[in-house]
């Protein structure tokens, strides 16, 4: 790498003399940079391992709160919404042209490019506390399978009354030594095996739960299932029913936002076929298969478990038999996190070393990149920041986890802040300026009609959010997560 960014910060000083005269042109790209290589088939891999992620289990919960009318009608409802502002975010990527115009590397960039002013900082301050509280969360929850994984083993052995508590601190720290390494793959670039091995992983643990499911709803016995969802008096009090419909439609919502690394998705594409293109071609099939999985798993999970479905419904199988098929399916979650947060935490690690790059950029500490042969591998070159920093990040993230186990409520809150603003307000507001459209016109005011609405669904989130962080809080006990 120190021979390719040296032959990239040549070709940057020459401009386009370098590529009039042929010099490097089929290594480098028209801006300089290392040739991209990404298709529309390893940004689908990015984009299932970054939508479905471990949410998919939730949707039997959120699924039995709304009922059978509402909960599906939610479902369908996001997915369109997700895919038609993701089509809108892909035409921005260049500007002012979406095919010709000049790249721009990062969601903050692109709103640079397309609207400026204070509402660049607003993107950063959306897009980065987002992904830092997903990276957050996925610690917490990998933890949560593994431990599951323990658990089951210990019913199996031992018999089922048996209390099997498994702390999931050791886990964490786990999960956090595989982080540190993988961390230090350099790019989003360089990323595409890891989200595909992700994205198999997710299909597994989802055909596994499904298939539980199923069996379980041909097996037989009495559950309550209604088109309204959880009952009022029977299931649940009056305002519970409403603070868990809020819930409901904020876990529905948030599962389908990937626009936080859209943009770093696509600076992943070879520039032929035009990048807009190859995204939005990938944006369908990643946001179809989803939705075909979320539409299963939720309304199938609903059938199995009717109004009790657990909060993840591959233990709502009471952790027994068969044991080996949901400890695969547990295993499976923890991988397909592995690579999910590599996916969220990638962009943070490029925005600051672009940062500190671009202010220190005489700082060897931070600039020189040197050889390391790795056996079977080939040559690896080392740059000592990226490894500071990075492994400093992992553990960070790993100690917030341990001290507030509860955080997956913060980061509904981080979604529901991040939600509106990342995944409908800026495509929408960059795409009427980047098509000029009339102020008032047909288009305008519908457009704005969505962008209002999904801004309603965004604070009602944020209120489930709250008051289930509320809720954990009354119970919180530092460094006492036990399960």
């Amino acid at each position: 790498m120190a021979g390719e960014l040296q032959k990239n910060s040549l070709s940057l000083e020459q401009g386009p003399s370098a590529f009039e005269h042929g010099d490097a042109s089929k290594n480098f790209d028209e801006d300089g940079r290392a040739k991209r290589t990404g298709t529309w088939l390893t940004a689908s891999a990015h984009i299932i391992t970054a939508v479905i992620g471990s949410g998919v289990l939730s949707l039997a919960w959120a699924i039995a709160q709304l009922g059978w009318v509402a909960g599906p009608a939610v479902l369908m409802a996001f997915s369109f919404i997700t895919y038609f502002t993701s089509t809108l975010l892909a035409d921005c990527y260049r500007a002012p042209d979406p095919v010709t115009g000049k790249r721009n590397y990062t969601y903050m960039e692109v709103v640079r490019a397309n609207l400026g002013g204070v509402k660049v900082l607003l993107c950063g301050l959306a897009q980065y506390a987002n992904l830092v509280g997903v990276t957050i969360g996925y610690t917490i929850t990998s933890s949560i399978s593994m431990v599951a994984v323990k658990r089951s083993n210990c019913f199996h052995k031992h018999g089922h009354d048996v209390k099997c508590s498994t702390s999931n601190y050791p886990f964490m720290i786990i999960f956090a030594c595989i982080q540190v390494v993988l961390s230090q793959i350099p790019n989003f670039h360089k990323l595409s095996w890891l989200s595909i091995l992700a994205a198999i992983m997710s299909f597994a643990y989802s055909s596994i739960g499904l298939g539980l499911s199923i069996a379980k709803t041909a097996g037989g016995g009495h559950v309550r299932t209604s088109l309204t969802g959880v009952t009022i008096g029977t299931d649940v009090s009056s305002s519970e029913k409403v603070w868990r419909s809020f819930q409901a439609i904020g876990d529905i919502a948030f599962a389908y936002a990937y626009s936080t690394v859209l943009i770093e998705i696509q600076d992943t594409l070879q520039s032929s076929p035009p990048e807009n293109k190859a995204m939005k071609k990938a944006s369908l099939v990643g946001i179809t298969t989803t939705t075909f999985f979320y539409v299963l798993c939720g309304c199938v999970g609903y059938a199995a478990f009717g109004n009790d479905a657990p909060g993840n419904f591959l233990t709502g199988f009471g952790f027994y038999e068969p044991f080996w098929l949901i400890d695969f399916a547990n295993a499976c979650i923890a991988i397909h996190l592995i690579g999910a947060y590599q996916v969220f935490c990638q962009p943070v690690f490029g925005f600051i070393e672009n940062l500190c790059r671009k202010h220190w950029p005489e700082n060897k500490f931070i600039t020189s990149e040197y050889a390391v042969q790795v056996p079977l591998l080939g040559v690896y070159y080392v740059n000592f920041f990226r490894v500071v920093w990075r492994t400093a990040y992992v553990i960070a993230t790993t100690v917030l986890a341990m001290i507030f186990p509860f955080f997956n409520s913060f980061v509904g809150l981080l979604g529901a802040a991040s939600f509106w603003p990342l995944t409908v307000y800026f495509p929408i507001e960059m795409h009427i300026a980047q098509a000029k459209m009339p102020k008032y016109s047909m288009t305008w005011i519908w457009l704005k009609i969505l962008c209002w609405a999904c801004f309603i669904v965004s604070l009602i989130a944020a209120a489930g959010a709250i008051q289930g962080l509320a809720k954990d809080l009354q119970a919180y006990k530092p460094f006492q997560n036990q399960q």
